[in-house]
């Protein structure tokens, strides 16, 4: 018996392509197991480096802090903007798919990770960017970093190249 899809995490960079392509087959999936999307952006945490002592760590850390709390509120507020113009693609509104809005700070691969455990996801669907020479034949790393390391359904959606 295949276990049932009830809430898909939707981990998404804010990119043009994977705020309507990814999401695009999120809500797809969504709409077709009755289930409830989670979406995820991480903002990578900075870590300030030690030029003349202590003191000029702790204000390097403390701006980049006050930094990353604004960027927060951006970036929640640039997801419902999202939120709000997909539903004219998709026919449905988003906002009874979307359940939840998570915007954590820190490494991508372990905040996917820990996101859809936590919140009890069933599947989880990203896009992967086809960067350098090699973009025929290797995933990106975050994308392959969570296939290596979950165990839950995966379902990643390659992005068009520039040239399309």
């Amino acid at each position: 018996m295949m276990p049932k899809i009830k809430k898909i995490l939707y981990a998404t960079d804010l990119s043009p392509n994977s705020a309507s392509l990814v999401f695009s087959y999120a809500v797809d999936m969504a709409k077709r197991y009755d289930a409830d999307i989670i979406m995820l952006h991480v903002v990578e945490s900075v870590h300030p480096v030690t030029y003349a002592g202590a003191s000029v760590a702790a204000m390097m850390k403390s701006a980049i802090k006050q930094d990353q709390e604004t960027g927060l509120e951006e970036i929640k507020k640039r997801i419902e903007t999202f939120c709000q113009n997909t539903e004219a693609e998709i026919g449905f509104p988003c906002r009874q798919l979307v359940t939840k809005i998570l915007v954590p700070i820190g490494n991508p691969v372990d905040e996917i990770l820990t996101a859809a455990d936590e919140e009890g996801c069933d599947a989880i669907v990203l896009g992967t960017h086809q960067k350098g020479f090699l973009s025929q034949a290797f995933l990106g790393s975050v994308t392959r970093s969570i296939l290596e390391r979950t165990r839950k359904p995966v379902f990643v959606v390659p992005m068009p190249s520039e040239k399309s």
